[in-house]
């Protein structure tokens, strides 16, 4: 019954990264799509999103056969249900780079971003593309120092976006009121893709360890200071044992 249940569970691991796959496959052509105002790229991220639902639901069907028929205790606990919040947190991102497509079709054969913003947009593009990497890593081999990385990874999307705002209200904007409304749409859109992103680590996180990533880092830091004291111990007793 226990290899019938790891298998179950491996079936469930399987289908996460199934999503994580199709999301980043999906926000890569929505972002060429709104970059390089390509068309093609909008359909065929919108015809990849449509297949989100049913794998959230697969892995979401799975999720509710291991609790209730398997009773999982300790780590493969943890493991379906921060996964069931990581399902989530992926499908939402999906959705995310969906509206994404949505507004680069819109928009076509013009660009949805004015010109001098579209570097801001393809930095933002390339950290959230490198995000969803990070994650589809860390799903394979959940690795919590690796994971706390990523929870401040959104630091600077973050940064972004306030910029892009803060060009739209204090300073003059030339580029008209749709496009002032696209742009902040569309920060918003990936803003919150990278949001989800860290949510995500915070899950895996705690999958490796059982803590939330407040108290991993306050347990990091106790950590280093014990050694920093040890060490201090060490050399004190190394100096005085010689004379």
């Amino acid at each position: 019954m226990r290899t019938a249940f790891r298998d179950s569970l491996n079936a469930f691991a399987d289908d996460v990264i199934v999503l994580c796959d199709t999301v980043r496959s999906v926000a890569q052509k929505s972002l060429t799509a709104l970059l390089e105002a390509d068309l093609q790229e909008a359909e065929d991220a919108l015809t990849l999103a449509e297949e989100l639902p049913e794998i959230k639901r697969r892995c979401e069907q799975r999720a509710v056969e291991l609790l209730a028929t398997e009773g999982p205790l300790a780590r493969d606990l943890r493991q379906v249900i921060s996964s069931i919040y990581i399902v989530d947190d992926l499908a939402r991102m999906g959705m995310l780079a969906q509206h994404v497509a949505k507004s680069a079709r819109r928009r076509h054969p013009a660009c949805a971003v004015p010109e001098p913003v579209v570097p801001y947009f393809a930095e933002v593009a390339r950290l959230n593309l490198e995000m969803v990497d990070k994650i589809r890593h860390l799903l394979s081999n959940a690795n919590a120092d690796v994971a706390m990385v990523l929870v401040t990874d959104d630091d600077l999307v973050d940064d972004i976006h306030e910029h892009l705002m803060m060009m739209l209200t204090r300073r003059d904007w030339p580029h008209g009121t749709v496009a002032a409304v696209d742009v902040t749409l569309l920060s918003r859109f990936l803003e919150r893709f990278a949001d989800h992103a860290v949510n995500v680590a915070a899950r895996i996180v705690y999958l490796a360890t059982g803590l939330t990533p407040h108290e991993y880092q306050e347990r990091r830091n106790e950590e280093r200071e014990e050694a920093d004291w040890a060490k201090r111990f060490a050399e004190l007793e190394a100096r005085f044992s010689e004379q």
